[in-house]
């Protein structure tokens, strides 16, 4: 099982509480989870629930088919530990968090 982030990778999910997502397939224009990161790979991930868009996470998943297990949460609306996500549609894409992200400044050190 391989870290991989990629670009344009978001599909829907209408799942609640806290376990695994079920996904519904890419949004248009991107792609899905299994064919751009690949199944029993992790990867970064945020959730945001359309319905109630205080409600979000963000952290590292694992992807299995049609499916993104919650593997680790590292920032949520719930003082950063799982969601209890309520019913609705939740976007989830891939996405890499500030606190993973290496920056360089404008002289090339790394900040």
């Amino acid at each position: 099982m391989a870290l991989v982030v990629n670009d344009r990778v978001k599909e829907e999910s209408t799942t609640t509480g806290t376990g695994t997502l079920t996904l519904t397939g890419a949004v248009a224009g991107f792609e899905t989870f299994s064919s751009a990161i690949g199944n029993t790979n992790t990867t970064y991930y945020t959730i945001q629930n359309q319905d109630t868009p205080t409600e979000f996470e963000v952290g590292l998943g694992t992807v299995g088919a049609g499916t993104l297990a919650r593997t680790t949460i590292l920032s949520s609306s719930n003082s950063d530990a799982a969601v209890n996500f309520s019913a609705g549609t939740k976007d989830v894409f891939c996405t890499l968090p500030a606190s993973k992200a290496v920056i360089l400044d404008s002289s090339g050190n790394i900040v």
